[in-house]
Parts: C-alpha cells; sequence; structure tokens
C-alpha cells in the first residue's frame, strides 16, 4: 500500500463509563491504549492526536477542540484544523504550538495519571468548533481512529485506503463491525469532502458541538469495509471496565500471545524489527535439549548481542538475526550429537 494518508486520532473523551479515569493511557498487553491505536497508523505522513498532551510511543501533533470535551465532530474538526499548514496547532518537533510528543517507550507512554512530562500549557486548542473552513492539505486521505481500539492493526488501515483507491466516486471509506454497524472513527476520508461536510454542519447547526457522527457521514458518499476474518475485532473498542478485562483476556489467547508479547517488548526498547520468532524458538528448544534448560534464555540473549553488533557493521537487523540463530542452532547440535555418541 502506497497511498499517502495524514492520521486524526481521537483521544479526549470523558470516560465516564470508566469513572472517567484516563482511558488513551489504560494498559492493554502492557502498552497504552493510545500507543496500540498509534502503531496501526505508522505510515501515516502526519498524526493529530486530539486530546490532552502526554508522553507517546512515537512523536505526534496536539490539539484540543473548544470548548474541550464538546464531542467527535468537534474534536475531528480540531484535529483536521491542525493539519493545515502554518497553523499553530501543527507545529513540529521542537516548534512553537503544541508538544510534538517525547516518542518516548511504551511503558512511559502507558501511565494512568495526566500528561505527565509534557510541557505545561503545550496541547492547549489553538482551534475547534467555530474555527472556520479546514483547510486541509497534502495528502488527499485522512484517516480518522478512535483512541481505544486495542485490536486495530495496519492491515485493517491498508484495506480502507485500498477501497477508497478502488471507489473514485466515494468521499469516505468506512469499516463495518461484524454486525454491520458503521465505525465513522475507523475511517478514511477524503479531504475536501471532509472539509465541504464539517463546514456544512456548522453553517446548519450553528457550531459543531456535541453533533453525533452520523450527521457528517450522512453528508457523504461512502463505500463500507466489511471488517475480514483476520481482523474480526478491529472495530472492538472499550468503553467500560468489562471491555477492559475482555481486551486484557483476548490477548493472552495462546494463538495470540506470542506476538502480543513480541511487541509490546519491541515498543518497549524502541525496536523496529521483524523478528522470525520460530527460529528463535527452534534455537531455545535445541539449547535446551541439548544442552541444558538454562542455555536456552542465555542463547538466545547471546544470539541478540551478536545480531546486534553485526547490524553495526551494516548487516540489515533481520538477516543478523537469522545468522546469529543459525549459527548458534548448529552449535547446539554438535553439542548434542557428542552427548550422543558418548552413550
Amino acid at each position: 500500500m502506497t497511498t499517502a494518508y495524514d492520521a486524526v486520532v481521537l483521544a479526549g473523551g470523558a470516560a465516564r463509563r470508566l469513572g472517567g479515569v484516563d482511558k488513551p493511557g489504560v494498559r492493554v498487553g502492557g502498552r497504552a491504549l493510545l500507543d496500540r491505536v498509534l502503531a496501526a497508523c505508522a505510515g501515516s505522513g502526519r498524526t493529530v492526536v486530539v486530546g490532552d498532551p502526554r508522553p507517546t510511543v512515537r512523536p505526534v501533533r496536539w490539539t484540543r477542540e473548544q470548548p474541550s470535551g464538546t464531542g467527535p465532530v468537534a474534536a475531528l474538526d480540531a484535529g483536521a484544523v491542525a493539519l493545515r499548514p502554518g497553523d499553530p496547532g501543527s507545529a513540529g518537533p521542537g516548534g512553537d504550538g503544541t508538544d510534538a510528543g517525547t516518542g518516548a517507550a511504551g511503558g512511559a507512554s502507558a501511565g494512568a495519571g495526566g500528561p505527565a512530562g509534557a510541557r505545561p500549557g503545550a496541547g492547549a486548542a489553538r482551534t475547534g468548533a467555530g474555527a472556520g473552513a479546514v483547510g486541509l492539505s497534502g495528502p488527499e486521505a485522512v484517516l480518522v481512529l478512535s483512541a481505544d481500539l486495542p485490536f486495530l492493526g495496519e492491515a485493517t488501515v491498508h484495506r480502507l485506503l485500498a477501497a477508497l483507491d478502488a471507489a473514485p466516486e466515494a468521499e469516505a471509506a468506512l469499516l463495518t463491525d461484524s454486525d454491520g454497524r458503521d465505525q465513522p472513527l475507523v475511517a478514511v476520508y477524503r479531504a475536501g469532502p471532509l472539509r465541504r461536510a464539517l463546514d456544512e454542519l456548522r453553517n446548519a447547526h450553528d457550531g459543531l458541538g456535541n453533533l453525533p457522527l452520523r450527521l457528517l457521514t450522512a453528508g457523504l458518499r461512502v463505500v463500507r469495509v466489511p471488517a475480514g476474518p483476520d481482523e474480526a475485532s478491529a472495530a472492538f473498542d472499550c468503553d467500560t471496565w468489562e471491555d477492559i478485562a475482555t481486551a486484557r483476556a483476548r490477548i493472552r489467547d495462546h494463538g495470540a500471545v506470542l506476538d502480543e508479547w513480541i511487541t509490546a517488548v519491541k515498543t518497549e526498547l524502541g525496536l523496529d524489527l521483524d523478528v522470525d520468532t520460530g527460529v528463535l524458538l527452534d534455537l531455545a528448544r535445541d539449547a535446551a535439549h541439548g544442552v541444558a534448560r538454562p542455555a536456552a534464555p542465555l542463547t538466545t540473549f547471546l544470539v541478540g548481542y551478536a545480531a546486534a553488533k553485526a547490524a553495526e557493521d551494516g548487516t540489515a537487523p533481520a538477516e543478523a538475526v537469522a545468522e546469529a540463530a543459525r549459527k548458534a542452532t548448529a552449535l547446539a547440535q554438535r553439542w548434542a550429537a557428542e552427548q550422543d555418541e558418548a552413550g
């Protein structure tokens, strides 16, 4: 998927059904809900988060609807305006506008309190309801997401972008969940029609505060993208503590727990690396069986260290891991063969 897009993530809700807790900072699988969503839209050119600033897994731009807490349409408008070149709410890293994120590892970004580590006053709203035309520029596609989607992945984002590409007459591509319900906060919008629809709503209702999202999508030509069997939970959102408990239990399912754990570890350590889990598990097995059980974690640690050294010399990280694992596996097998020969 080569379609360029920007992203707006809505993270400023009151979370009343969670008792007013800082929902974007609630951890699922050791990662903040917001960080999990930011990972799903890592391919965006620019990412604006509408909410109170906090450390995040990657740099983002911050803004807030005015007044704060006036609903998703007003928040979406604020995020869209922050994408406008020259808007003070869209300053990049080190600029004079909003906090651009710390790029902190997952652990720092997952705090359940307020925006620890953010600059005082960072993220104060510069835009929002009543700010006038959106004035979007840059990529034609704008991905819009809520910050409470623990199972959203890049594959779903790519399907939405592809669906919009394949339907030139469409103005938005909306995910539909397993019950066929539209998900306007798991959707890709064309920038121009989004600007038009927001302006029409603003004029018709004397502002955007507390309007339902269905009014926005009703004014657009949409193509609907059913969630596929491999992404059935992409639209699962966490509105209650029961939802949080369900999400935490689901990621520990036998078929998903290793991938979830590896992703969490890579995020925590700031690693961007494709891990061949099968190769490392085979190595751990050979070391445990051919040498001794404690050899398994020690060997995989040494393989990682050797791969890092090789990567410093220019070898691709994934290739370095594979080569180091191959050598260590062969050594473990030779070790086991000698023991067999000894009887």
